[in-house]
């Protein structure tokens, strides 16, 4: 993907590219007995039986350069929610001069809030948006994409091609992530879950993978 190999360049720039998704309903399940350790000649023995604490969803950005994860733990994963994240992100350099966004085609990031929130944002503001679903802009969820992608904008998105979404690299961190933390991780209650996920984060990446 060009925007993958001109990230580089680009940070020289000062510009940053960032690669984000969702991970939802990550649920916090607590065995009922503790696992048996590996001894020589047998593995780890696994209780097979659960508690359910409930359900988290984890927005995550890779950015490429120098390499830094940034994670926004919630029970939901709306339309507000990516925002929040988009935001979060934004003002992390907000002088930035351009900042490029790598995800997939999911509705909420393709959103009526997301189009405003870029649209706030360009530095020569052409015609007005419009009210809800009446805009040029607002009307449909590609003709939202297409603004949302315009590369004249300072904050730009890039769409990965539909059932292409693995090729967002941001899948392998959360690949990492599951079996690292939530394959066989035991967790006691929602709190226990985001505490271990935000910490994962910050061992990633010590003084900037923090929760946002």
């Amino acid at each position: 993907m060009p925007i993958y190999q001109q990230a580089q360049d680009a940070a020289r720039r000062g510009e940053l590219t960032f690669s984000v998704d969702e991970m939802t309903g990550i649920q916090a399940l607590a065995r009922i007995a503790p696992d048996h350790p590996m001894q020589p000649g047998r593995p780890v023995r696994r209780e097979f039986e659960y508690e359910r604490h409930g359900t988290l969803s984890l927005l995550g950005a890779w950015m490429w350069l120098p390499g830094q994860v940034k994670a926004l733990c919630r029970p939901t994963r709306t339309e507000a929610d990516f925002l929040d994240l988009v935001d979060g992100l934004v003002q992390t350099r907000p002088q930035a001069p351009k900042i490029t966004f790598v995800l997939d085609n999911l509705n909420t990031h393709q959103s009526e809030s997301l189009v405003r929130y870029v649209g706030s944002r360009r530095r020569y503001p052409r015609e007005p948006l419009g009210d809800q679903g009446q805009g040029p802009n607002l009307q449909t969820q590609d003709s939202r994409a297409r603004f949302l992608s315009d590369p004249s904008h300072r904050i730009r998105f890039s769409y990965t091609p539909k059932h292409a979404s693995w090729m967002n690299q941001i899948e392998i961190w959360f690949g990492i992530l599951v079996r690292k933390v939530i394959r066989r991780g035991n967790f006691t209650s929602l709190a226990d879950l985001q505490h271990k996920l935000e910490a994962f984060c910050r061992v990633l990446q010590p003084d900037h993978g923090q929760a946002l």
